[in-house]
């Protein structure tokens, strides 16, 4: 089992942990044992990763949007979605919460976690914008920034990633989310440089910010 104890901050009444470079399933299964036992008293918490390079599939998720075999790993995830990649370099931040409690929907969360995307990037100099038809961030109709959340017993896990300085050739061998003709970018291909833990800070804040506003 994956140690999430370490680097552990409070902020708005909710744990952050920072957990560094992990693989993804432990993550997951983690996130589904947390959901599971969690009670209505049990705290909202945001993990903050970065994963090892990876291709996961969504509950909708298709094997025919990935389009070359690779040596990187396929892993089926019961997150919303298609096919995507995660990678080091890439922010990914789990949101797991309750969301009753929080008296959100499952669409005003999606909306805080793209807004929360597109505030820290205008920070930067970057216009980025959302989409109604395909949720995540999108700068100059590449994707920059991908949502994929799974909703039960009235809480949320899963959450977003967002590309900072990455290694963006695994997105060539499939189709992103499922779109066939989906380009992604990033901030170093923006010319933003950041370092890790100030993109982090930035985004946490924003969405803990919005929940509890």
């Amino acid at each position: 089992m994956v140690d999430i104890r370490s680097d552990i901050h409070l902020i708005n009444k909710m744990v952050i942990r920072y957990q560094g470079l992990q693989n993804y399933e432990p993550i997951l299964r983690e996130m589904q044992c947390f959901t599971k036992q969690r009670s209505p008293d049990t705290p909202d918490e945001i993990w903050v990763v970065e994963h090892r390079p990876v291709y996961t599939l969504g509950l909708s998720g298709k094997r025919e949007h990935i389009l070359n075999s690779t040596d990187i790993p396929i892993v089926n995830s019961d997150r919303g979605g298609q096919v995507t990649y995660h990678g080091p370099g890439q922010l990914v931040i789990y949101t797991l919460l309750d969301i009753k409690r929080l008296q959100i929907n499952i669409r005003q969360l999606v909306t805080i976690l793209e807004q929360a995307m597109i505030s820290v990037l205008a920070q930067y100099g970057i216009m980025a914008v959302s989409r109604a038809d395909a949720p995540g961030v999108y700068v100059q109709g590449k994707k920059i920034g991908s949502i994929g959340l799974r909703i039960k017993n009235n809480s949320c896990y899963h959450g977003l990633s967002l590309n900072n300085a990455m290694d963006l050739r695994p997105f060539t061998h499939i189709n992103p989310c499922g779109y066939s003709d989906l380009e992604v970018t990033q901030l170093a291909n923006l010319g933003v440089i950041v370092n890790m833990p100030e993109l982090t800070i930035s985004v946490v804040n924003a969405i803990t910010t919005a929940l509890h506003a």
